[in-house]
């Protein structure tokens, strides 16, 4: 990755993290780009060259760590969904629940789905079959994970994988 574009990126990160921290205190409705530029130490102009909305920050940062936690877990597919990385999926969702307790608080929670879709659907090649299953699958994982948060977490990780396969697939 170039110079530029490391920046950028860490940029991008340093705005999505100011956003999270003014969301403890107010709704995403009253928080402005200057707040979010001025928490996060850069120009105002940076917000808009990077993002459209507010909404996309979350969802950016959600993409940017899941991959950071799959390339330090070593996924070898981190891209799409596969039954060989159920588990990851339940422990890092379970790693970043301080961070959905802020999005579910500020009602929110469509940005999880958006980014799951958007890491899934990277891989998708294109035909109907492939488009449809990629949907399924992002729909699927957000419904179990939206319960398991509204559940305030109750089953562990691997009680989820467990759920999975009796749901998804009838026993793993």
């Amino acid at each position: 990755m170039p110079h530029n574009e490391k920046a950028t990126e860490f940029l991008k990160e340093c705005m999505a993290d100011a956003l999270l921290q003014l969301l403890k205190e107010k709704p995403i409705e009253k928080i402005s780009a200057q707040e979010i530029a001025t928490l996060a130490g850069v120009g105002r102009a940076t917000f808009f060259r990077n993002f459209r909305s507010k909404t996309e920050m979350l969802t950016y940062k959600l993409v940017c760590l899941w991959n950071k936690w799959a390339t330090e877990k070593g996924l070898a597919e981190h891209r799409r969904f596969t039954i060989r990385n159920v588990s990851d999926f339940f422990n890092f969702n379970y790693t970043i629940k301080h961070i959905y307790s802020i999005i579910y608080s500020a009602k929110l929670q469509y940005v999880i789905y958006d980014a799951y879709y958007q890491i899934m659907m990277s891989q998708a090649q294109g035909d109907e079959r492939d488009c449809y299953r990629v949907k399924f699958y992002s729909y699927g994982l957000f419904g179990l994970l939206d319960e398991w948060i509204k559940r305030d977490y109750k089953e562990t990780p691997k009680e989820m994988v467990q759920l999975f396969g009796r749901v998804m697939i009838g026993n793993l």
